[in-house]
């Protein structure tokens, strides 16, 4: 599912609501029809793994990065990386023992698709039910973008997939489309037809499409 709509429509909000990050102030969540407030949290929590625009990677080696406090097992590691195009670690000078940065030591200093990949590997790591990305391409080039588009299916093979953005060529791939706008579900349905609405979706497709080529424009 991806879930897209304007500047301040309350995407990242409705995220951070279901992963109990913000209590509602009224109504509530529900969790196979139970109020998620009577779930453990911590084992609620277990249920998503989430990559935040805003996400953290530590000066700490590359695995305990991604196993984020999870049990170690090199041949998950090696697959989230893959998975998540992120394999150039096996060029690091110590692999999965690599430090990131520099403040407790030497370290690599990853750029900012290489640390954007990391964040998406831990996710994947997790192996959770549930996986939500945040603008999770934000800071990749466009072929390793395309790459991720590309492989996006068979990293959440299985899996509940949520995933916020503000490229609209990014949702043609998702099942289902959710449009948010001043805090609400304005809009739902697939690619296809939200275009044929003609509605906020279709604006927002028209807006940023005039900004390329292709064969019919100039």
């Amino acid at each position: 599912m991806a879930v897209v709509g304007p500047n301040g429509a309350g995407k990242t909000t409705f995220i951070k609501l279901l992963c109990r990050l913000y209590r509602p102030t009224s109504g509530r969540i529900t969790l196979n029809g139970i109020d998620v407030e009577k779930y453990d949290e911590d084992e609620y929590r277990d249920l998503m793994a989430v990559v935040f625009q805003d996400f953290k990677l530590f000066a700490f080696p590359v695995w305990e990065n991604l196993a984020a406090g999870y049990p170690r097992d090199d041949a998950r590691l090696w697959a989230a990386l893959d998975q998540a195009d992120a394999g150039f670690v096996r060029g690091w000078p110590d692999g999965l023992e690599t430090r990131l940065y520099n403040d407790l030591g030497p370290g690599v200093a990853p750029s900012g698709g290489q640390a954007q990949k990391l964040a998406l590997a831990r996710a994947l790591y997790k192996d959770a039910p549930v996986v939500i990305l945040d603008e999770p391409t934000a800071a990749l080039d466009p072929i390793s973008e395309a790459e991720v588009y590309a492989g996006f299916d068979r990293m959440v093979a299985g899996k509940t997939a949520i995933y916020i953005s503000h490229r609209m060529s990014s949702c043609r791939f998702c099942d289902d489309i959710i449009v948010f706008d001043g805090g609400r579900v304005a809009e739902r349905g697939s690619h296809e037809e939200l275009l044929a609405a003609g509605g906020l979706y279709a604006r927002m497709w028209e807006a940023q499409a005039s900004y390329y080529v292709d064969g019919e424009k100039n």
